[in-house]
């Protein structure tokens, strides 16, 4: 069985990961090579971050690894939080970022917005990128308990539900980073 590292502790992100590509590759996170280096996410874009990611580890560690960026994009905010979805507010709090987000949008009618995934995979020497996409729109109060992030207040295009009152089973069959990683793992039963 192929071994990767994803880059990540996060163990929300994992365990969606895991359940999108069950038994076909073995993950292991961070911890679980031993890395406590806070990597760097400096890039500008999705593409760069997650290639920061894979760059690091394969520089360090040499494993065959993927590394992802996401982030919630909002129209009326031209894009924003984008790749600082997850320090917004200029912490990782995510009451805070969510809290920022609504009042910057209070009063705003245009509530289109997107949640994007750019994976990047490090493999045999070669670096490949997988990209996924939802829309939706952005509700002014947040709804469910599940998932993580912004997801208690976005509703995908389609759904009555924000992705934190999905189960996590509906969440990973429709989410950005479903998309993402179904690419990921049609490639690699390809490899």
């Amino acid at each position: 069985m192929l071994e990767l590292v994803f880059a990540t502790n996060n163990a929300h992100k994992l365990q969606e990961v895991q359940a999108i590509i069950e038994d076909k590759f073995f993950l292991k996170s961070l911890a679980d090579i031993g890395c406590t280096d806070d990597i760097p996410e400096t890039g500008t874009t999705f593409f760069e971050n997650a290639k920061q990611k894979t760059d690091f580890l394969v520089n360090k560690y040499g494993f065959f690894c993927f590394g992802d960026d996401s982030g919630l994009e909002i129209d009326a905010l031209n894009g924003e939080p984008g790749v600082y979805s997850a320090r917004y507010s200029g912490t990782r709090d995510m009451d805070k970022n969510i809290g920022l987000v609504l009042s910057k949008l209070r009063g705003v009618t245009n509530r289109a917005a997107r949640f994007k995934t750019v994976i990047s995979l490090y493999l045999n020497e070669q670096q490949y990128f997988f990209e996924g996409s939802i829309e939706g729109v952005i509700i002014d109060r947040l709804r469910g308990t599940s998932g993580f992030g912004y997801d208690p207040i976005f509703i995908p295009d389609g759904h009555d539900q924000t992705f934190a009152e999905m189960s996590a089973e509906q969440k990973n069959s429709i989410s950005h980073r479903a998309i993402a990683v179904q690419k990921l793992a049609d490639f690699l039963k390809h490899f």
